[in-house]
């Protein structure tokens, strides 16, 4: 191993996956702002893959704007809605994707998400204060106090990133370049990563 790959983030193996054959080659989960877009696409760039994220599925069906839906809406339309996309997209993409924060809200999708390799990407709640801003284009986000709502929504979530995850990887200290070259050489040559107890 290299210096340069060694210096890469550790990425925690937190169970087995119970992997079936088609779907995707990885899917990525965690709060809002933890970068699953940014290095979803750096990852199917150097794999050579193809990369889908939800929430632009999502709007490219609906033909509208996610505040769109959940101001002509509500968000329960909206969870319905992301629900069967990504059942579709588990279904037939067989590259990257990336998940909405709240996807794994769904019993549905969490169930799905067994099958396939997840990652869950950590954020700390300092980190992500600079990363949402003022949560413009996040309409769970929307008020007075953006960052405090990141930080019930987050943890209000965060067993279930946990429930669905295979791996975890912290992104508050590395760059997506590396992150992405993490989880790039984890697909390409498996082995052993560190084992959460």
């Amino acid at each position: 191993m290299s210096e340069r790959e060694q210096a890469l983030p550790t990425l925690a193996r937190l169970r087995t996956p119970e992997l079936h054959e088609g779907g995707p080659r990885l899917v990525l989960v965690g709060p809002m702002g933890s970068g699953k877009t940014t290095v979803g696409t750096r990852v199917a760039n150097r794999l050579g893959l193809a990369f889908v994220d939800s929430d632009r599925e999502i709007e490219r069906e609906a033909a509208r704007s996610i505040p769109e839906i959940f101001a002509s809406e509500d968000e329960q339309y909206f969870r319905a809605l992301e629900e069967r996309v990504i059942a579709r997209l588990l279904a037939e993409h067989e590259g990257i994707l990336a998940l909405g924060g709240g996807a794994v809200t769904s019993p549905a999708t969490r169930e799905r998400l067994r099958h396939v390799p997840v990652v869950r990407l950590l954020l700390d709640a300092d980190h992500a204060r600079e990363r949402i801003g003022s949560g413009t284009g996040r309409p769970v986000l929307a008020g007075d106090d953006p960052h405090g709502r990141w930080i019930r929504v987050s943890r209000e979530r965060e067993p279930l990133f946990a429930q669905v995850a295979v791996w975890a990887l912290d992104t508050c200290e590395a760059s997506p370049d590396e992150l992405a070259a993490t989880l790039a050489r984890e697909l390409t040559s498996p082995q052993p990563t560190t084992t959460l107890d």
